[in-house]
């Protein structure tokens, strides 16, 4: 077994994290030891309680991840780990890169540029709407790589536009593969898994659990030059992906709405400190140039 499989290994493991897993890196770099490692010696490792140490053990004794990973390719879907030389570039500058990912889909759609991570409101206004069909299309003829959350409202409508325009568009997960969320959006993730890529950082037979969905929020700002906030609200997800977009030094846009709507209040906040207003796709474009 090669150091990429027993890293995915690692990740298949319930129990642990992406800090856990660093640690276990840091102690292990090859992963050859941790096989032998004693209960009282992953205890002082790992720092984690009993009743989490006990199904992590289980899971890194009992998994026969080659048998795994041949079952993941039977559906085609792939795992491409953080050593992988095709990797993206631009995720693996964050703090905290995927240690794994698994795709279905256009692998090679990861590493492509420029790349726009779209995110909104789940129920948008139709102002928000028409304001998307609007300034995505010049984007998408010119090569753009449309990245969205695969979730209800203004994200399902950017994998939709992309796909329309027969684009390029990666739809990223809150849970795994097996259990896509909300299920009225299965056609289009099985479109986009067919035109496109879908990817998750959750194992696909993990069903999605709330604590998922902001960490998938800094895949699609680690994947994206820059990120566009269509509509949201004062508390909005779209909001934490914005600020993992500040985080990661990209550049944030927003459409700038109605002040007396609620959906616009945190688009237009995001404005005033200092992302720049889209009214029209050249106001992207400019700012893309520029890199």
């Amino acid at each position: 077994m090669k150091i990429r499989e027993r890293l995915i290994h690692l990740h298949h493991c319930r129990g642990i994290g992406w800090k856990s897993i660093r640690k276990v890196l840091s102690h292990d770099p090859s992963l050859t030891h941790m096989y032998h490692w004693t209960t009282a010696e992953w205890q002082e490792i790992l720092t984690l309680s009993p009743s989490n140490l006990q199904p992590f053990l289980s899971d890194l004794h009992s998994i026969e991840i080659e048998k795994q990973i041949r079952q993941y390719a039977s559906n085609e879907i792939e795992c491409m780990t953080i050593m992988d030389s095709d990797y993206p570039y631009l995720l693996k500058q964050i703090y905290d890169p995927p240690w794994v990912l698994y795709l279905k889909g256009r692998r090679s759609l990861l590493g492509d540029t420029p790349a726009l991570g779209v995110v909104g409101a789940r129920k948008p206004s139709l102002y928000g709407q028409e304001a998307l069909k609007l300034i995505l299309p010049p984007l998408i003829k010119k090569g753009f790589v449309i990245n969205s959350g695969a979730a209800a409202g203004i994200d399902a409508l950017s994998h939709k536009i992309s796909l329309d325009e027969k684009g390029k568009t990666i739809g990223v997960l809150g849970g795994g593969h097996f259990y896509i969320y909300p299920k009225e959006n299965m056609p289009l993730a099985i479109e986009i898994m067919k035109k496109g890529l879908l990817i998750s950082e959750i194992p696909p037979q993990r069903r999605p659990e709330p604590w998922m969905f902001p960490m998938r929020n800094r895949i699609i700002s680690g994947l994206s030059q820059g990120v566009f906030i269509i509509e949201a609200k004062q508390h909005s997800g779209s909001l934490i992906t914005a600020q993992y977009a500040l985080e990661h030094g990209r550049d944030v846009f927003a459409l700038p709405g109605n002040v007396t709507s609620e959906l616009s209040y945190g688009s237009n906040l995001m404005i005033q400190d200092g992302a720049k207003m889209v009214l029209h796709a050249g106001d992207i474009e400019v700012e893309f140039k520029r890199h």
